[in-house]
């Protein structure tokens, strides 16, 4: 009789109880019905267990910094960054609201901080420019589900904590996923603009830019940093293929002093920063250097895992330190009033996630204890023994359960039932993490029942229907994207293979 918790909780949400309370209710109603009363205890218990991580951490981390950022001014920046490179083209500021989803994804990994705080500045833009409401709130809403995807990501590390799994690998892993629905939503975008008129634009470089000693400072050295560390890594990744490393008869690698060599890369990157300088204006110039400093943000994060210096715990940790020097003494766009606000609205925003974090992790008890993962294990490997035919039919599930629950919750229940199926079935955890995650991100965006469409109605005002509509071209991208991960392993597989996250 246990196993009626699915239905029971299914019920709980259709008459509107909040999840966090279904996940609890559901089955400590059944619980006691069934004489199962000690159990409860075990219920609740896991609650506390369940918030009670050190890799869970990460979350509240990352949440803080991206409000830090947004409040700190960034949102602007990297609006101003995007049209400077996209806004010539036809469709300028729906490729601007895009490309700012996926710079912005760096610094938040929330789709609904995404749509709120880039929402509330390009879609009134869009509607000023020539462009229909329903379809500046439905490009919104759709690139929205990017921040997610590329890291840091908020349901990658619930993945990773509930599963076991690496939480760099699954950031990494992410990357491709990301930019591969942004460039897909700009290819929709274009082939768009006849059918809605998108206005015709020229390169948006806002006149008259000024910017602080401190941050051209700043910004002067980060930029050739930045290059050297990336020749550095293409270096890197070449060196065996072209014999620039070379190994004893003791098994000793031999190579260039790593220091040594970025010393002399910096050199040969400030000669590519000066060849680039003489071929863009002064404002572009100050544009693209009024960005450099929040765009470190994802590169410390990712640098300092791939290095080995910090653990994702440990460099949301940083991120949040950074966030502050930026937003204080860089940018100085923040004040402490502002600061005392940021802690109190991610201090909610947290707690509402990691108290749906202990509820899961109790559902998911419960759970293991009716043994629905055996009985749905069975039920699904009778339907196909084909791998990639149970693939299919397991997106569809995912695109289902998306439409109508949040992706964390998903992720708990789902993930300890669906993991193990698959990893049996030949497909490797980082690849079916990516699977899914995107899979029920995208849900974040579908009809009826998306978050962002909802956030994306309050910030346009307009109704929730015509944004569903608006969005249908743009979520058949998304869902493509979708398949070529699943059925393409090497999208989402390869960097965390050349950085050795993944054997």
């Amino acid at each position: 009789m246990l196993i009626w918790f699915l239905p029971l909780f299914l019920i709980l949400l259709m008459i509107g109880l909040p999840v966090v309370f279904a996940l609890l209710a559901a089955p400590g109603a059944l619980l006691l019905i069934t004489g199962q009363e000690r159990d409860l205890a075990i219920l609740y218990r896991n609650v506390y267990n369940g918030m009670d991580s050190f890799p869970l951490m990460a979350l509240p981390f990352f949440m803080l910094a991206g409000e830090i950022m947004n409040r700190g001014g960034i949102t602007t920046r990297l609006v101003e960054f995007s049209q400077a490179f996209m806004g010539h083209l036809r469709g300028g500021l729906a490729h601007v609201n895009i490309l700012s989803s996926i710079l912005f994804a760096g610094l938040s990994g929330s789709a609904v901080a995404d749509t709120s705080a880039l929402g509330s500045t390009l879609i009134p833009a869009m509607e000023k420019n020539g462009y229909s409401r329903r379809f500046a709130a439905a490009v919104t809403a759709a690139s929205s589900v990017i921040g997610p995807i590329i890291p840091p990501s908020g349901i990658m590390i619930i993945y990773a904590y509930v599963m076991g799994e690496s939480v760099a690998a699954l950031f990494l892993a992410g990357i491709v996923p990301g930019i591969m629905v942004g460039v897909g939503l700009m290819v929709m975008v274009r082939l768009l603009a006849d059918r809605y008129d998108l206005p015709k634009a020229e390169r948006i470089v806002t006149k008259g830019q000024t910017i602080t000693k401190t941050e051209s400072v700043v910004s002067w050295a980060l930029i050739r940093i930045n290059i050297a560390g990336l020749l550095y890594a293409i270096y890197a990744l070449l060196k065996g293929p072209l014999g620039l490393s070379t190994t004893d008869d003791a098994g000793i690698v031999s190579e260039p002093n790593g220091w040594i060599l970025f010393a002399v890369l910096l050199p040969i990157a400030h000669i590519i920063v000066g060849q680039i300088r003489k071929s863009v204006s002064e404002d572009f110039r100050i544009v693209c250097k009024k960005a450099i400093a929040p765009l470190q943000t994802p590169i410390i994060i990712l640098g300092g895992i791939l290095v080995g210096v910090m653990t994702p715990t440990e460099a949301s940790v940083v991120a949040v330190a950074y966030a502050l020097i930026v937003s204080f003494f860089i940018l100085r766009s923040m004040t402490i009033k502002d600061l005392i606000d940021t802690l109190s609205r991610s201090a909610l925003a947290s707690s509402a996630v990691l108290l749906l974090v202990g509820a899961a992790v109790a559902f998911k008890t419960v759970v293991s204890l009716s043994y629905a993962p055996q009985i749905l294990t069975e039920y699904i490997l009778s339907l196909s023994e084909n791998p990639l035919t149970l693939l299919f039919l397991i997106n569809i599930l995912l695109f289902i359960v998306g439409m109508f629950l949040d992706a964390g919750p998903a992720i708990i229940i789902l993930g300890p039932i669906l993991g193990p199926i698959f990893t049996e079935l030949g497909v490797h955890p980082v690849h079916f993490a990516i699977i899914m995650s995107v899979n029920l991100t995208v849900g974040l965006a579908t009809p009826p029942m998306g978050l962002v469409l909802f956030v994306a109605s309050t910030v346009s005002g307009e109704k929730v229907e015509t944004i569903s509509k608006a969005i249908l071209p743009f979520l058949a991208v998304e869902v493509v994207v979708i398949f070529l991960i699943t059925y393409v392993p090497a999208i989402s597989m390869t960097i965390p293979r050349l950085t050795g996250f993944v054997q």
